[in-house]
């Protein structure tokens, strides 16, 4: 009844000690206090760590792209060694034995190069770079406990001259490392480069001066400051597509989201697109060693990892798309890539060095002979007879600066009509003991984009700047009709093989299909990105699109659905069809030209160029493909079943 406090019994053995409730107070405070320091402790080491996590990213992202750079110029290098030992293997047959002995003892002991020899040298870069700048990154010089092996051949010297390269990098590296570190964890680890494939541009709107709406939505590219070769330094003068940030009256654009351009007078040239550029420094001129793959299908290398898969496990990249817009892969049936009438793949036969961006070609029936249209002039080569070729003639046609954009031999090959970028088509009499203009077409369109003939070669279809689809009468050589709808230029055309209906594709982002007879249009396709070049199928009811937007797409001219083909990585700027109609080949700024089974796009086969391929055509008997290339080249294939 009693409080046990107020009488406290003393403590007996055994019993727990009691506190106060002042003393349990004191207490649980000092062991917060313990803990907020401890708190404190473990936060700074926290922010510690971060910081150190902050500083060994910044390593990482500097040292990878120091490895990249190494990378880079090491395959560089070698390049450079393999050309100069072809040079030093031709040169050498030339000298006297005396000499010739001389000249491949040196060579061999110029291979010698011992790790000894190579850790001096990089010892002594690094201290020239040392008294130059503050705090270079050293290069470790090779262990001495591993054995110094020699160094022999291409990838010895290519080696040492890469390691010096990245020794002299060493600056820039450093500086880039405050931009790093204001990337943190955002920063991409792979360096990669973004190129839009925007509309490409005429290289003469350059060059002018007036308020005219030849200027509207201008893109350009920086010009560097020295160029690699002289193929960089023609491609480099044209105007490269590549998005700028974003540029007043000029909306931005992004590969996922493109927006339609404003109206022009005159759309931008193939021709600019010339000067694409791959993301690797390095740039292998001899195409010749490329070797074309039958089944470039297979190649999971190419295709965005993104993209469905088809059953048997690889990437696809064709898809059929329903009237509801639903996609769905391709399965391919199995006589997609075999049968009559199937190429295998394409064999390079000539090489013919135009000179100029070549933004047009086209072979003649007999195949003994191709045109190549480029800045001035259309030059004429005879590929009948292996060898070396050089132009048997040169049409001189528009101005010396203007580029031709399309040339089309009449079916008897006795007559070529050329368009370019001029109001004016001229019409060449190739039966003439030397060929000469014999008539001249002159429109109210700045420009002329793409031409087509009539299959009985009465009536020439010219795709004009303004838009308008402008009729000719070759035997009158008068203007007969026009067909206006495009609102922005009209860039492609193709005509039926019944010869009744047109098909034009524009910078408005639309296909237009036109009856002939009575002089009206029947279909319009309406698209979310222009229109660069379109085919129409000599045997079915199918029509090709290349888009600005990389992809292809196979239209089926009565039903809703069609075929989306994904293999081109940036603007498809020609397309042609076989004239058995089961295949057709398309060509892009991505230096590609890819041949494709009508109509699901099965790949057939893939070659690779060195620059943009602006133009292409196919032989009459589906045996030559001949593309024109920004390059300054055209190339003629040999077609192999």
């Amino acid at each position: 009844m009693f409080p046990q406090g107020r009488h406290p019994t003393p403590l007996q053995p055994g019993q727990p000690f009691k506190f106060s409730v002042l003393e349990i107070c004191d207490r649980i405070k000092e062991e917060f206090q313990f803990l907020q320091a401890q708190y404190h402790s473990l936060k700074l080491e926290c922010e510690k760590l971060v910081s150190e996590k902050t500083e060994m990213q910044r390593h990482y992202v500097m040292y990878y792209e120091m490895s990249y750079g190494l990378n880079i110029e090491m395959h560089k290098q070698a390049e450079i060694v393999k050309r100069l030992s072809a040079i030093c293997a031709q040169i050498i047959p030339f000298l006297t034995q005396e000499h010739q002995q001389q000249v491949l003892q040196a060579v061999e002991r110029a291979k010698q190069v011992t790790m000894g020899e190579l850790n001096s040298i990089v010892g002594q870069q690094q201290l020239q770079h040392l008294s130059h700048h503050a705090s270079p990154i050293p290069l470790t010089p090779h262990p001495s406990s591993m054995p110094p092996s020699s160094l022999s051949g291409a990838s010895g010297t290519s080696g040492l001259l890469a390691l010096s390269g990245a020794v002299m990098a060493q600056s820039q590296l450093a500086a880039k490392e405050d931009r790093v570190a204001q990337d943190g964890d955002n920063r991409e680890r792979t360096p990669s480069r973004s190129v839009s494939a925007s509309p490409p541009e005429s290289p003469q709107d350059e060059e002018q001066t007036g308020g005219t709406d030849l200027k509207r939505k201008r893109e350009e590219k920086d010009l560097p400051g020295h160029y690699d070769s002289d193929e960089d330094k023609s491609d480099y003068n044209l105007v490269v597509d590549e998005d700028p940030p974003s540029e007043p009256g000029s909306p931005s654009r992004t590969p996922s989201s493109r927006l339609p351009p404003s109206r022009r007078e005159m759309p931008e040239s193939p021709a600019s697109i010339a000067s694409s550029r791959s993301t690797t420094p390095l740039k292998l001129k001899d195409q010749s060693l490329v070797a074309f793959e039958s089944h470039p299908h297979l190649r999971a290398s190419t295709i965005s990892s993104s993209l469905s898969t088809i059953p048997g496990g690889k990437p696809a990249y064709s898809f059929h798309v329903s009237a509801d817009g639903q996609m769905q892969p391709v399965p391919f049936p199995p006589d997609a890539l075999i049968g009559s009438g199937i190429p295998r793949h394409a064999r390079q036969l000539h090489t013919l060095t135009h000179g100029e961006v070549v933004c047009a070609v086209t072979i003649s029936n007999s195949t003994q002979h191709v045109y190549t249209g480029g800045k001035g002039c259309v030059k004429v080569w005879d590929v009948g007879q292996p060898g070396t070729k050089t132009a048997v003639a040169q049409l001189d046609c528009l101005n010396r600066d203007n580029y031709i954009r399309s040339c089309k031999l009449l079916p008897d090959g006795r007559s070529l009509i050329v368009g370019g970028e001029a109001s004016t088509l001229s019409i060449w009499d190739l039966a003439a003991p030397t060929p000469r203009i014999k008539a001249e077409l002159t429109s109210s369109a700045p420009a002329c984009y793409a031409l087509a003939i009539s299959p009985d070669a009465k009536v020439c279809f010219s795709c004009c700047s303004d838009g308008n689809i402008v009729v000719w009468d070759l035997q009158n050589q008068t203007m007969v009709r026009q067909f206006q709808g495009h609102t922005d230029g009209a860039s492609c055309i193709d005509i039926s093989n019944y010869g009744t209906k047109l098909w034009t594709g524009g910078l408005d982002n639309t296909v237009r299909c036109w009856d002939l007879r009575e002089g009206r249009q029947l279909q319009q396709h309406d698209f979310s990105s222009q229109i660069f070049s379109l085919g129409y199928c000599p045997t079915g009811e199918w029509l090709a699109v290349g888009m600005e937007s990389s992809n292809v797409e196979i239209l089926h001219v009565t039903k809703p659905d069609k075929y989306q083909l994904h293999l081109h990585e940036s603007c498809v700027l020609s397309l042609k069809f076989a004239s058995c109609g089961k295949w057709f080949v398309s060509t892009g700024k991505d230096n590609l030209l890819n041949a494709w089974r009508t109509p699901y796009g099965a790949s057939i086969f893939q070659s690779k160029e060195s620059s943009s391929v602006l133009s292409c055509d196919i032989s009459v008997n589906d045996k030559f493909i001949v593309t024109g290339s920004g390059d300054k080249k055209a190339t003629v294939y040999e077609v192999v079943y």
